[in-house]
């Protein structure tokens, strides 16, 4: 089961990155057999600070099939676990303005806990995006290239 790894594609298109941090993320029973399971998405989540602690908004993990009325809600606040170093800088990091943090990947560590590597990020504006396009285009046709 070392194969889990449940990635936000759009994410390196739509953000500039800057600093990447592992982070342990609190789950339920139920939440983790769906992950195992490949049943979740981290496309439209975003981190918060609340409390002194860093907390994923909008992860999506769907209800556990088997599960019954312990099942937990698809959508709700997970607290991630770094250590307060981290934490403080992913503080400073979020006070300034347009700044935000997302999840990059969500994967099995060796240990086999569910990890979640995160990123502080800043949008992209579309000339941006269109220069990535530019240079992804650029690749494929020099690939094409060396290949004929």
């Amino acid at each position: 089961m070392k194969d889990l790894n449940i990635q936000n594609k759009k994410a390196r298109f739509e953000y500039h990155l800057q600093d990447i941090f592992t982070a342990g993320i609190q789950l339920s029973g139920t939440e983790i057999k769906s992950i195992r399971n490949k049943k979740a998405s981290i496309l439209e989540a975003y981190c918060i600070f609340y409390g002194g602690e860093i907390w994923i908004r909008n992860m999506h993990i769907t209800e556990y099939e088997n599960g019954s009325f312990y099942n937990h809600k698809p959508r709700s606040d997970r607290k991630l676990l770094l250590n307060k170093k981290e934490i403080s800088q992913l503080e400073k990091y979020l006070k300034i303005k347009g700044n935000t943090v997302i999840p990059l990947k969500l994967f099995l560590s060796e240990k086999g806990w569910i990890k979640v590597e995160i990123a502080c990020a800043f949008g992209k504006k579309m000339h941006d995006k269109r220069q990535d396009l530019k240079e992804k285009d650029d690749k494929l046709e020099m690939a094409r290239a060396m290949k004929r």
